[in-house]
């Protein structure tokens, strides 16, 4: 679960503050894919960087788990983030020289209590498996460049979840694809949502793409709606 209390965000504009995020409560349970929408500049991204313990906001709090994390240190919020916390941005940000096995592979070692033979197996294994679950597992061996946007973008997810999150963070994932290609990537998403029991957050400017999801909020100047009525079938 991740439930963010009446969370505001401000940077400096000249001489006064620019709110960001304007007291935004919102909450999600796993299992369950909540979507924001909205014009550009209107905050998401802002609020995303919150939801993923990246920026610390002005006001609010941000609980995964029964954990605030508004109150940890720096180390403690990269743990939770590791342990925690899946993030997809719109870029897949893909190591050019590792394959797509090796990116998941370098996930799962992250950390000084993963290393060693035992663990090296163990990302091993989970990285095949999530590799088969966005279906990939034939492409395992190829390098980002011998990949298309939309598989580049299926090995970004699937890194995502390498380290079984209870938490999906997720920037307009399908922003570089075409229609068929992003709704694939959307379908996927749900699907491992509800097979890995995910809290998962997507911000989303494809209006098509709302309908797939549980529930759908629009941000506009920092403000948060309501959520709409529940739109999945």
């Amino acid at each position: 679960m991740i439930q963010l209390d009446r969370i505001t965000l401000t940077f400096p504009d000249g001489g006064a503050r620019l709110t960001a995020v304007d007291d935004v409560s919102l909450r999600v349970d796993r299992g369950s894919i909540v979507g924001i929408t909205g014009p550009s500049g209107s905050g998401k991204s802002s609020l995303l960087a919150v939801a993923s313990t990246l920026i610390t906001p002005d006001q609010g709090s941000v609980f995964i788990g029964d954990v605030d994390a508004t109150l940890l240190s720096a180390a403690e919020k990269a743990e939770l983030r590791r342990d925690r916390l899946g993030i997809v941005f719109q870029q897949s940000n893909l190591l050019s020289s590792l394959t797509a096995r090796e990116q998941l592979v370098v996930m799962g070692e992250l950390g000084g209590a993963r290393r060693g033979a035992r663990a090296r197996r163990a990302a091993g294994i989970r990285a095949d498996a999530l590799l088969d679950a966005v279906g990939l597992v034939d492409q395992s061996g190829k390098r980002p460049a011998q990949l298309s946007g939309g598989q580049r973008q299926r090995v970004n997810i699937a890194r995502a979840l390498m380290n079984d999150p209870t938490v999906l963070v997720i920037d307009e994932p399908t922003s570089a694809l075409d229609q068929e290609r992003g709704s694939s990537i959307l379908e996927l998403i749900l699907k491992l949502t509800v097979e890995h029991d995910t809290a998962t957050v997507l911000v989303t400017h494809d209006q098509r793409l709302l309908p797939l999801m549980d529930s759908v909020h629009t941000m506009v100047d920092g403000v948060l709606s309501t959520a709409l009525d529940t739109v999945a079938g």
